[in-house]
């Protein structure tokens, strides 16, 4: 496969976005050293743009971000891709409404992961992102689809666009990698905020009845349209 130049600018514009959107992962303080990855789906055709592997962040441009296609192999660009892309790959063939996908290792919604343990819809602001709880996917090794595969079967049975995969840390998708940027950033947020609950006590469950109004309000009704 290769990039055709009836999408040369769109591929252009999309190695200029996902490379900013890393600004934001280290802005918000999500990733360390090179950890942590932003792709973004080519829309219409079987390829996306993803960092590359082991890049420091202050030398990220639209030029060192890669393309692959939808099983991970590079079509064009001057590094490996990183070592997450299979797992970004499976997201995008098994879930067609992703555009953006997002891992970080950022410290409270890690130390979650880390415990196994969901974070439970105890904020507004947790059923409004994320429609209830952010829930747990399962331990898998780097370096095939397994990850994708468990990231992929969590969120099909939830509303949330944030996965806590055991041991490992957070994947967030979106409809945009800005969207999924944000909810990476927003999970980080509510990760902190149920921790330090925890420390008061034990935090007031939301009724599900109240989890599906505020989700739908957010959704649907809040912000510009």
């Amino acid at each position: 496969m290769t990039v055709t130049e009836d999408i040369r600018g769109t591929i252009q514009d999309l190695r200029a976005t996902v490379a900013e959107l890393h600004s934001e992962l280290t802005r918000y303080q999500l990733v360390i050293w090179t950890a942590g990855n932003v792709s973004a789906r080519v829309p219409g055709h079987d390829l996306m743009v993803i960092k590359p592997s082991g890049v420091p962040y202050d030398a990220l441009s639209a030029d060192t971000m890669v393309v692959t296609d939808l099983h991970g192999e590079l079509v064009e660009g001057d590094y490996s891709p990183s070592s997450d892309t299979s797992a970004h790959a499976y997201v995008y063939r098994s879930m067609p409404e992703v555009g953006g996908v997002v891992h970080t290792h950022s410290s409270y919604a890690t130390a979650w992961a880390a415990r196994g343990e969901p974070i439970p819809c105890v904020l507004t602001m947790i059923a409004d992102e994320f429609g209830g709880e952010v829930p747990i996917g399962p331990f898998a090794l780097i370096g095939d689809e397994s990850i994708g595969e468990g990231i992929v079967a969590t969120l099909r049975k939830s509303r949330s666009k944030a996965v806590l995969m055991q041991n490992h840390g957070p994947f967030t998708v979106g409809d945009t990698a800005r969207a999924a940027v944000k909810a990476a950033v927003m999970v980080e947020d509510v990760a902190r905020t149920v921790h330090l609950a925890r420390q008061l006590g034990e935090p007031l469950p939301l009724e599900q009845s109240d989890i599906d109004r505020l989700y739908a309000r957010y959704q649907n009704v809040y912000g510009q349209h």
